[in-house]
């Protein structure tokens, strides 16, 4: 099959990877049997690895049955994160610290097998995805070209997006500068945490992440709160790596910020405030994970596992819960008559990531102890009931002893969730069977392989 491959310089077009959504009814988030073609061929796609072999997977149904991916399925290459279309295309994103990864996209053909489309694309560090009309956008924060650096020639931060066209199979990056710094008028930059489509407009939460170089300098230094924050060597490693002159993590922690954006190109936002949470993401290395979600009647709630409790500086934790606040549909603020304290419900618990499933029903991937403890992980999955405030665990997993990890994204059809869950038990990888208005799993099919990394549907296109 003949590949194109489309490079792109950040030096010279200052970008970075993005995927979205083409048609008005395909979902904000991952998954979905979202209508088209009854008579269409469909099939149930798993992204399944055994050893360092990759392959997608056909399943009639997801509900019983074992399906192997040993010498089985369409061969692909290790992927970061699967994001499904709707139903018609399957994009594998490939992050790499530092190095372009190959991303490729795959349909269902006629004959009911995955088929990797021709082109493919070079796309670098992202830290958050979305789905916005007829694009996947991925989203970082990273430094501007030389010709913006100040006069002790510290580079400001900025907004990296990358466009993958679905249907038109192409990629852009934003041509346009897009400041991140002092976004919040506290002089500290920003990056966003997930992209969610609100009718034609994007939400997304900016998590501010202390000053860069360029902002402790910025207007004679009068952001920095706290002097003593201020790096004085270079350090730390990973996502966690640090350079002499910044101050590191927010001076702010007891608030969170909505950026509310009138389209894709991420410009003039609305910005909204609110102090009943901590910043509203989830957070693990360099991934900022979407926690806020639209429930079906078009309330967006949004979801902070108060992550800042875990920072070494005292002014630099939060004193607030886990908690969830709420924007009513139709509106562009915050509902001053709705918030819930969720660690009331969890003997002081927080979470990773969370989705919706269905009307006001979210799901959450739980921790399985105070992130003021040390060793927490996250091993447990809970259902919240956005109207009714309440927050339920479910019931029918394996033991949290064994579990080693969960698929990154559920897939949802009919009100129900199906999420990957591996163990340590020697048994296979399976596929569970989540109903969110009873919070109990079923187990589904089994996949004789070593790990489950995605899970959705396709129709033949």
């Amino acid at each position: 099959m003949k590949k194109n491959c489309l490079n792109w310089s950040l030096a010279a077009i200052l970008c970075m990877g993005l995927t979205t959504s083409c048609d008005d009814d395909v979902p904000n988030g991952g998954g979905g049997d979202n209508g088209g073609d009854d008579s269409a061929l469909s099939s149930y796609v798993i992204a399944a690895s055994v050893g360092d072999a990759n392959s997608l997977l056909t399943a009639d149904k997801l509900n019983e049955g074992t399906v192997s991916a040993k010498n089985n399925g369409t061969v692909t290459e290790s992927g970061t994160q699967w994001i499904f279309y709707g139903d018609k295309y399957l994009y594998r994103l490939v992050y790499n610290q530092g190095n372009a990864g190959i991303t490729s996209s795959y349909v269902l053909n006629a004959k009911g097998k995955v088929e990797e489309r021709d082109n493919t694309y070079e796309i670098k560090r992202f830290t958050s995805y979305g789905i916005y009309n007829n694009y996947i956008i991925t989203s970082s924060t990273g430094d501007l070209g030389e010709q913006y650096s100040d006069e002790n020639g510290y580079l400001p931060k900025g907004f990296l997006l990358s466009y993958l066209d679905v249907v038109n199979e192409s990629f852009t990056t934003n041509s346009d500068v897009i400041m991140s710094e002092n976004y919040l008028g506290n002089g500290e930059f920003v990056t966003l945490a997930g992209i969610l489509q609100v009718n034609n407009k994007i939400y997304s939460a900016a998590i501010p992440m202390g000053l860069s170089k360029y902002g402790v300098k910025a207007e004679g230094g009068r952001y920095v709160k706290y002097p003593e924050l201020v790096k004085q060597e270079s350090g730390g490693s990973g996502s966690g790596a640090y350079e002499k002159g910044e101050l590191q993590w927010t001076q702010y922690p007891d608030e969170a910020w909505i950026a509310i954006y009138g389209n894709e190109k991420f410009t003039n936002p609305k910005l909204i405030k609110t102090d009943k949470i901590s910043y509203a993401c989830g957070r693990n290395r360099s991934q900022y994970y979407q926690t806020i979600w639209a429930a079906d009647n078009g309330d967006v709630y949004v979801f902070s596992p108060s992550y800042a409790k875990t920072m070494t500086a005292d002014v630099q934790k939060t004193s607030l819960p886990a908690g969830v606040v709420r924007i009513k549909a139709g509106t562009e603020d915050f509902d001053s008559d709705y918030y819930c304290n969720l660690e009331e419900q969890t003997n002081g618990k927080a979470f990773v990531r969370c989705w919706h499933i269905t009307e006001d029903y979210f799901m959450l991937l739980m921790y399985d102890r105070p992130l003021t403890e040390t060793g927490f992980t996250a091993n447990q999955l809970a259902i919240y009931k956005g109207e009714d405030k309440k927050l339920t665990y479910i019931t029918g997993m394996p033991s949290t002893d064994i579990i080693s990890g969960f698929g990154n994204t559920p897939y949802t059809e009919d009100g129900i969730a199906y999420i990957p869950v591996t163990t340590t038990d020697g048994s296979q990888p399976a596929i569970y069977r989540i109903d969110p208005k009873t919070a109990m799993a079923t187990k589904g099919i089994t996949v004789e392989s070593d790990q489950i990394t995605g899970v959705g549907k396709l129709k033949s296109i």
